[in-house]
């Protein structure tokens, strides 16, 4: 098991003195290779809390570049980064904050040509896309592969948050067996989202990872987020 240096223990102290966490989950935590589908409104978040709580090996895929309207909610990156490679430069930005881990960039789009070689290089997959298509082909690979999915998704107040395929246990598709047409669901795009809800998902998926890698996660469920009236509801799956 890999071993924490001192200034790994200074970093990570505050969380070093959790009994849940203590130096065994730390390490834990330094082997874990978790992957962000997505460096958007909540890979930014789920990177930026995995990479400060010390997951040693963190891959990030993503194709597109840093618009002036992700800045209200992508958090990680600025006005002076318009233009830059999200995946390349949400990496940077990790690093600056947490140079004691490893970081794996993959600038390109999940498809079906590289979304097994990709995936099988991990041991627990966050899906932070913002399409079906990518969702459904990224839950299929993970149930091909055998592979924990942290799955968030949001819009305009509202999120959903669950874990599919754990231990060989419930995936999308017990949900909901076919993806649907495009054009027939809303979207952040034409719907919008305030800029506050996929922070707090994308934390809260964090928050889903760590839970994974320390073993502290319990039960499959489904939970419904509605930040307008503040409530949650909670489903078993």
């Amino acid at each position: 098991m890999a071993e924490i240096s001192k200034t790994e223990i200074g970093r990570y102290s505050r969380q070093l003195m959790l009994a849940e966490v203590g130096f065994k989950g730390q390490k834990k935590l330094k082997e874990a290779k978790v992957l962000m589908i997505g460096a958007g409104g909540l890979g930014c978040p789920a990177l930026q809390y995995l990479a400060a709580a010390g997951v040693g090996h963190i891959g990030i895929v993503d194709f597109d570049k840093v618009e002036l309207h992700n800045l209200q909610r992508q958090i990680l990156f600025t006005t002076e980064d318009i233009g830059k490679a999200k995946a390349e430069t949400a990496a940077e930005k990790l690093k600056a904050l947490n140079p004691e881990i490893s970081y794996q960039v993959f600038n390109e789009m999940i498809k079906e040509e590289n979304v097994e070689e990709i995936i099988s290089q991990f041991d627990i997959i966050v899906d932070g896309s913002d399409n079906f298509l990518t969702r459904y082909l990224v839950n299929d690979s993970c149930v091909k592969l055998n592979k924990p999915l942290v799955y968030g998704s949001i819009l305009k107040f509202e999120a959903q948050l669950a874990v599919f395929n754990y231990k060989g246990g419930k995936n999308l598709r017990d949900l909901y067996p076919e993806a649907p047409n495009p054009e027939d669901v809303p979207s952040c795009d034409a719907n919008g989202v305030l800029g506050t809800v996929p922070g707090i998902l994308g934390v809260s998926m964090a928050n889903t990872v760590i839970q994974l890698v320390l073993g502290s996660y319990s039960g499959e469920h489904l939970m419904l987020f509605n930040f307008e009236n503040l409530s949650l509801q909670k489903f078993k799956l």
